[in-house]
């Protein structure tokens, strides 16, 4: 099988598609990590709406697609950015999400953790924030999932130093039911956080991150750190209280930081894990027999597309998280909430599939090999 994709220089090139996939079945759970895959939703493509328009999503499918990563043993992060928060997914959307996706957790046994934002407002005061934060923690804990408590728009435009952060946090830990994860997720992945926990120098902002984990240690679960700096979650996660987990939210350098070293690991809740779903379990299930070589040699040829889709502007990563899950023939359709399937360029499409396929990636290679044609027509590109 042969398809012409685009070439770096502009022009066109032939590309040998991959013949079969690999073979990665359902296997036992894991017993070393805890694994999360941030999970995308699947957009109505029949309805009528505009960018700006609440999102319709498709709940068939995207609750299917929650099935798929349950089965391989993947736990479920419901309602992050990788789920278009604040990106077209707006929160009643994200409410209904929550919901159902927590409903559906419980009928087949799986693992769900959920995002507690404040992004039914735009902005406010500190006080408008906390009551933001609270009603959408309350949601979570009534669906009986865990609450992740993620990074706020609105705290980060109304708070005026660290310690609004920590009044803030403290507020929302001691009244949350069971342990929670807490969320810092850095300006590449969304601008608007620029300066979270009270200043952009990260020394000074990991230091306050800290003291809020230290004052509660007993309400943190974990924390989740998307910062793209290997090093600095090492320092991090090492200068975390004993229980308090590490979830590496590092797209670019995972394999290394699930590893570890003589000192600590990480455990993983990652954006990547979406379309990387049965790859990545089967690598943890290597790992949980101490086969750290076996592990690296399954994981580490994945991050070449990770970096690929991660790259600038990073918060449009979804895009080519879905157009693989169309690839993959999760979903019917390559359309998402938002509009946002324009987010990335057909170059930047024909070497995710490129990357995809070559590691396996696709179910049924020849039915990837039939949509990415499609697309390819779309743009005008004759094979």
């Amino acid at each position: 099988m042969t398809i012409r994709l685009p070439s770096a220089e502009g022009g066109l090139r032939t590309y040998e598609s991959r013949q079969e996939p690999l073979s990665l079945a359902a296997g036992a759970p894991f017993t070393s990590r805890t694994v999360f895959s941030a999970a995308h939703v699947v957009a109505d493509p029949y309805a009528d709406v505009t960018p700006d328009s609440p999102a319709a999503v498709d709940w068939d499918a995207t609750l299917a697609f929650r099935r798929h990563l349950w089965s391989h043993g993947l736990g479920v992060a419901e309602a992050m950015d990788t789920a278009q928060r604040g990106m077209g997914l707006d929160w009643a959307g994200a409410a209904e999400l929550i919901r159902r996706s927590a409903a559906e957790a419980r009928s087949v046994g799986g693992r769900i953790a959920c995002g507690v934002g404040t992004d039914q407002i735009a902005a406010g005061s500190l006080a408008e924030v906390r009551a933001a934060y609270e009603e959408q923690l309350a949601v979570v804990e009534q669906s009986g999932a865990q609450a992740i408590l993620m990074a706020s728009r609105a705290l980060a435009a109304a708070a005026s130093g660290p310690e609004d952060y920590l009044e803030i946090y403290g507020h929302l830990l001691r009244q949350s039911a069971e342990p929670v994860v807490l969320h810092w997720l850095g300006p590449m992945f969304d601008p608007a956080l620029e300066g979270y926990w009270g200043s952009a120098d990260l020394d000074a902002a990991t230091d306050v991150f800290l003291e809020v984990i230290a004052a509660h240690p007993d309400k943190v679960d974990g924390i989740k750190v998307s910062l793209l700096d290997a090093q600095r979650e090492i320092d991090l996660r090492r200068r975390l209280p004993q229980g308090v987990r590490c979830y590496t939210g590092d797209d670019f350098n995972y394999p290394e930081l699930i590893a570890g070293d003589e000192k600590g690991f990480s455990h993983a809740l990652l954006g990547i894990f979406d379309p990387l779903g049965p790859l990545a379990a089967q690598a943890v299930r290597v790992l949980d027999t101490g086969n750290v070589a076996g592990f690296r040699e399954l994981l580490d040829p994945t991050v070449e597309l990770s970096r690929h889709l991660f790259q600038t502007p990073t918060r449009f990563y979804k895009t080519g998280v879905v157009f693989l899950a169309w690839l993959a023939g999760h979903q019917s359709h390559f359309t998402m909430v938002g509009g946002l399937q324009s987010a990335r360029s057909l170059p930047h499409f024909a070497r995710a599939y490129e990357l995809a396929d070559g590691l396996g990636l696709f179910p049924d290679p020849k039915l990837a090999e039939e949509r990415m044609k499609t697309l390819l027509s779309l743009y005008g590109v004759e094979q």
